[in-house]
């Protein structure tokens, strides 16, 4: 069952916008003109937004609540209570609480963990959620990456005695649970100066502050304070895989946890993953977090029981660490299948659909892995660009679904509004501008979907819904090089704070199909010939294009080469 109506068109290349009174003052500075362009085009208006320093992170001090917090748990660990960290079934989950539960054991806590599973007990500290952890005898729950809708799971705990810490980053409800304290940037009245901490970076800084707060109770009088830099690589991974805005704040966490793994001192869990995806940590990249170690974490969540994954981060054994990558990696495999399986199947359904004049893709068959759901959504919306929701069985007699937006939609807001104009249509959502879940009745899908569209409709311009695809404009052909390219690799690039993409009017002079799916090709421009790869792309080109494309670093046979990575095209 698929709902969708789309008109095809041709996305526009734009180039961003680039202030030259900020681009000369960072040149000024001592950026190079390259680098100044750039970062000018992306909000960056001094150079120690992108020193990356950790001195120049936010202070703790601005998060709401975080006193309170650090006062919690610095009474707890004296009073010897048991800590328990309930966790979320994502990537930004299993790092949360890998960080929780290794950096409360540096302070010498009692800590274990619970995490539920995605089809067994849904999102979240739910009751029967509060049911297992109380056979555990906790004198606190912590809740990372979850827990600013628990009110249930959160009144459950109280009822039994049991005070509960939220930590968490998603937006809140008219609402909030009845926690012994909620840490959030995203809480009414918190005025954190950063709003784009994922989940792992949230209790980090909770970590920071118990240090603060432990300092100030004089435990350090006479013993050394823990080295929390130790967890960065952790914050790192997380952060880039949730996909949350890479500000400066973050970019920073971002950035010291690489500069870790690249000097070798990645926890053992971290290094195995980087050893089944055949990546070289002392090279890690963004690229390596975001589309290497951060899918064979989440596929734990998704395909079996994000404990795996979490197990993995904790491992202080090399040896043992590898042995939970290696059944990481076999999960992966099973993910990808499954999700190649439903994007068939999904794109054989669009391909019999009669198009028409809509602003929302839907859909929904009943053998759909709900673990998979949310990536299926994001092939789906990378495709046709448009706001996706993407459901399957719960498994309860309710249909869960996720979602990705386009630029323009706040796909939760949207949610919202559907909420408000039909109360009891959904029975429970949640999540952020470009990502958000939620669970419906059987029943409910068709209205739920006509409802959507509606409300979509309201909120979009036909504009919206054009692809644009954003450029640096062009690169003169002699900057091209491969010392440019590795720089690029090794900078912190995201999302809200995109990678370099170029554009430039080619030659064709050569071009074959390798590996059955994608295009080599011999690019020409002033004179200069390049190497260019097109990926999962075999249809021949024309004799001049102009390209949309990215530097790429090449390596065969011990030989280092730059190479053009065309993303897209159109005829010159």
């Amino acid at each position: 069952m698929l709902r969708a109506h789309y008109n095809f068109a041709m996305p526009v290349i734009a180039t961003r916008p680039c202030p030259t009174e900020i681009r000369t003052t960072l040149e000024q500075a001592g950026l190079p003109a390259a680098w100044a362009r750039l970062y000018a085009a992306r909000g960056v208006t001094h150079p120690d937004q992108v020193a990356h320093r950790l001195p120049g992170l936010l202070p703790p001090t601005g998060l709401l609540h975080i006193e309170r917090a650090s006062s919690l748990l610095a009474d707890a660990l004296a009073a010897r209570k048991k800590l328990l960290i309930v966790a979320d079934y994502d990537a930004d989950g299993a790092t949360a609480c890998a960080v929780a539960v290794r950096g409360l054991r540096l302070f010498g806590a009692q800590v274990d963990y619970l995490v539920p599973n995605r089809i067994e007990h849904g999102y979240g500290l739910s009751p029967a959620l509060v049911e297992l952890a109380a056979a555990r005898q906790p004198g606190l729950i912590i809740t990372v990456d979850n827990g600013i809708a628990a009110l249930d799971g959160v009144a459950a705990a109280n009822a039994r005695g049991i005070p509960v810490l939220v930590t968490d980053h998603h937006l809140a409800g008219d609402t909030l649970p009845d926690a012994a304290c909620i840490v959030n940037p995203n809480q009414p009245g918190c005025g954190f100066a950063s709003k784009n901490l994922a989940g792992v970076g949230v209790m980090f800084y909770v970590l920071l502050a118990l240090r603060a707060e432990l300092r100030a109770r004089g435990t350090y009088a006479h013993a050394a304070e823990p080295d929390l830099r130790c967890l960065l690589d952790l914050v790192a991974l997380g952060t880039v895989a949730d996909v949350v805005k890479l500000d400066a704040n973050n970019r920073t966490l971002v950035a010291q946890g690489l500069a870790r793994m690249r000097a070798g001192r990645a926890s053992p869990g971290i290094n195995a993953l980087f050893r089944v995806a055949a990546r070289d940590p002392a090279r890690a990249t963004v690229f390596d977090l975001g589309f290497m170690l951060g899918p064979r974490l989440n596929a734990a969540g998704r395909i079996d029981d994000m404990a795996l994954g979490i197990e993995c981060l904790l491992a202080d054994d090399p040896v043992t660490a590898l042995g939970f990558a290696r059944q990481l990696d076999s999960l992966n495999r099973t993910r990808r299948d499954v999700e190649a399986g439903m994007l068939e199947q999904a794109l054989a359904i669009l391909a019999t659909f009669n198009p028409a004049d809509s602003h929302t893709l839907v859909a929904y068959q009943p053998d759909w892995h709900a673990g998979v759901i949310g990536i299926l959504a994001s092939r789906l919306k990378d495709k046709f660009h448009r706001p996706t929701l993407v459901f399957a069985q719960a498994g309860d007699g309710t249909l869960k679904g996720s979602g990705r937006s386009i630029p323009g939609l706040h796909l939760r807001d949207a949610l919202d509004l559907v909420d408000r104009r039909h109360p009891g249509l959904i029975l429970k959502f949640g999540g952020h501008a470009m990502a958000a879940g939620l669970t419906l009745a059987a029943d409910g899908y068709d209205t739920f979907a006509s409802a959507f569209e509606t409300v979509v409709r309201h909120l979009l311009d036909p504009a919206d819904l054009e692809g644009r695809i954003d450029t640096d404009g062009e690169l003169p052909a002699s900057e091209h090089s491969y010392a440019l390219a590795e720089a690029f690799d090794l900078a912190v690039w995201g999302q809200g704070f995109p990678a370099p993409l170029f554009t430039g009017v080619f030659d064709v002079v050569a071009q074959h199909v390798v590996g059955e799916k994608h295009l080599k090709l011999k690019l020409m421009r002033d004179d200069q010939v390049f190497d260019a790869m097109r990926f999962s792309h075999p249809d021949p080109l024309p004799d001049r294009i102009r390209a949309v494309y990215a530097l790429m670093t090449n390596e065969f046979n011990g030989q280092q080469s730059l190479q053009l990575k065309v993303q897209h095209w159109e005829a010159a």
